[in-house]
């Protein structure tokens, strides 16, 4: 049987994407201050270059949190009861959630959340082959909205997980609110695993964004190219560039890409003009303090706890507490 057969879909929370893509588009466009949401980046050639971000020396979130998830796996997973459910919001390819599951008990059931169900089926089938006392339930489904899981995981036991600072890519009013909806499934007394990338430097964090290899730029750039694509346009990719900036008083990395020229694009039959120099922001990266992030988290109802960093605490990994 395939992996895939086994894997459960929401469709209610999957939208049709080429209509969805071309209503932002023609949205975010249409603004004073032009924006695309960052979530169409993950088009299949997006996915590859943020592959290819992870392992760029710039870039140190993920290659850091991995370093803490493999110092204090163990205590992380201490009290995981042999029938818990460890649920994965935007699991993608699974890689860091292996380091858990090498120190959970068996009988453990893990519950991957993705929109792609291609990776979720190879996730299933590797974790499967790597982990066979451990159950994986894989959901297809939209983790922004609240996830329901299967009767028979309902009673048990739930831990979530949140790895990647992907919460830093919403507003503070925004992260509140996906963390409330995490609750949903995660009832009183779950915990919830969340890594949250610190401040620090601002040159460094810069660099992180805008590597010298440009594979960066080619990733915030593919959002034209899958304009391109979707929506029958013909955008010069070289009369856009890509810059990514720190803005201190927000506490964020921002993203844009920046037209170098008086231009008008047509997408779909519709004209957008841009003025030379006129930005289109496409990702915001919020970057907290241990002791706002704690704020902020007691702000959606949650009872932080333990709190995990690196030796140069450039990343963090938080123990919350559902109340």
């Amino acid at each position: 049987m395939h992996p895939a057969s086994t894997i459960a879909r929401l469709p209610d929370f999957l939208p049709e994407v080429e209509g969805e893509f071309a209503a932002a588009v023609f949205d975010g466009l249409s603004k004073p201050k032009k924006t695309l949401p960052c979530r169409f980046f993950y088009d299949a050639r997006g996915s590859e270059l943020f592959e290819e971000i992870t392992r760029l020396p710039e870039y140190y979130p993920t290659r850091t949190e991995a370093q803490i998830l493999r110092s204090h796996a163990g205590e992380m997973v201490e009290g995981f009861d042999e029938d818990g459910v460890l649920i994965e919001f935007g699991s993608g390819s699974s890689v860091k959630t292996e380091i858990l599951l090498e120190h959970a008990p068996g009988g453990f059931t893990y519950v991957p959340i993705d929109v792609s169900e291609s990776a979720l089926a190879c996730a299933k089938q590797r974790l499967e082959a790597r982990f066979p006392g451990i159950g994986v339930r894989p959901i297809v489904g939209d983790f922004s909205h609240p996830i329901e899981i299967a009767p028979d995981l309902a009673p048990r036991p739930r831990v979530g997980f949140f790895p990647g600072s992907t919460i830093g890519n919403l507003t503070p009013p925004d992260a509140i609110r996906l963390l409330r909806t995490f609750k949903a499934s995660l009832p009183r007394e779950s915990r919830l695993l969340i890594g949250i990338d610190l401040k620090k430097d601002a040159r460094q964090l810069v660099l992180a964004y805008n590597d010298a290899a440009g594979v960066t730029a080619a990733f915030n750039l593919n959002l034209l190219v899958r304009i391109n694509r979707e929506l029958g346009s013909s955008i010069d990719l070289g009369a856009f560039r890509h810059e990514a900036i720190y803005d201190p008083r927000e506490g964020r990395i921002e993203m844009h890409l920046v037209s170098m020229i008086e231009q008008v694009v047509w997408i779909s039959g519709r004209p957008f003009r841009f003025d030379a120099g006129e930005r289109i922001h496409t990702e915001n990266s919020y970057k907290y303090s241990i002791p706002q992030f704690q704020e902020l988290a007691r702000s959606a109802a949650w009872a932080p706890n333990r709190v995990w960093t690196d030796a140069r605490r450039q990343f963090s990994v938080h123990e919350l507490i559902s109340v």
